[in-house]
């Protein structure tokens, strides 16, 4: 029902993710600037990321981390359902796909980067991810709309997909770009649109939130 893309790109992290099911990002993307990103999909529990960078902020270590989270016995009776990703601050994505991952799933990793999926139309999805991520060009966020771009294109899910999402972090305690499609018949396309929307204005927000007095103004009535 889900396929994913987890990256770090220098001191940035970006989760980009989409699924037949409503409002994915909203359960599977989890980011901590400086510690590091995770994705918790496939019967979600979304307390299972906000675990691993809980263990990632503790001692950095990704593979200890999903070892941590998967192995802990408050997750005994359910991490079979659960397939996660976590990536740090160095070295590759990890994966954990449970006994009971839905349909026909596969993962792939590699230095700086995760992909995994479950109910694809094939095994060759992350792979797709993973490629398309590395020959993208732009920035972070482009390349990871290109890339999910081109694993629906590639044949995505056993079915269509109806939300989609995006979220980066960077050197700030927030999220600088955090984009949602939550329901529509074409959502990869719709986050692409709000993605030219946002891009130009992301750096000017950061400035807003940490120096409002040389933050531009907008136009809108009653900004400044």
């Amino acid at each position: 029902m889900t396929f994913s893309l987890v990256v770090r790109d220098g001191e940035r992290f970006g989760v980009v993710v989409s699924s037949s099911s409503p409002a994915v990002a909203a359960r599977v993307a989890h980011l901590r600037p400086g510690v590091g990103a995770a994705a918790s999909q496939n019967v979600t529990d979304p307390t299972l990321g906000t675990s691993l960078l809980a263990e990632l902020a503790d001692h950095g270590d990704a593979e200890r981390a999903l070892a941590g989270v998967t192995g802990a016995a408050r997750n005994a009776r359910s991490i079979a359902h659960r397939q996660l990703t976590v990536l740090g601050r160095s070295g590759p994505g990890f994966v954990y796909s449970g006994a009971h991952t839905l349909g026909k799933h596969a993962s792939a990793t590699a230095e700086g980067a995760v992909a995994a999926g479950n109910m694809l139309c094939g095994e060759h999805i992350p792979g797709v991810l993973l490629d398309a991520y590395s020959a993208a060009s732009g920035e972070l966020e482009e390349r990871l709309v290109t890339a999910l771009k081109a694993a629906v294109e590639a044949g995505g899910e056993e079915g269509p997909v109806h939300s989609a999402g995006l979220a980066v972090v960077a050197e700030v305690e927030w999220r600088v770009t955090d984009l949602r499609v939550d329901w529509a018949d074409d959502p990869v396309d719709r986050l692409a649109e709000l993605l030219a929307v946002w891009l130009p204005q992301r750096d000017d927000y950061v400035r807003r939130g940490l120096d409002p007095a040389s933050a531009p103004s907008y136009g809108v009535p009653g900004d400044r």
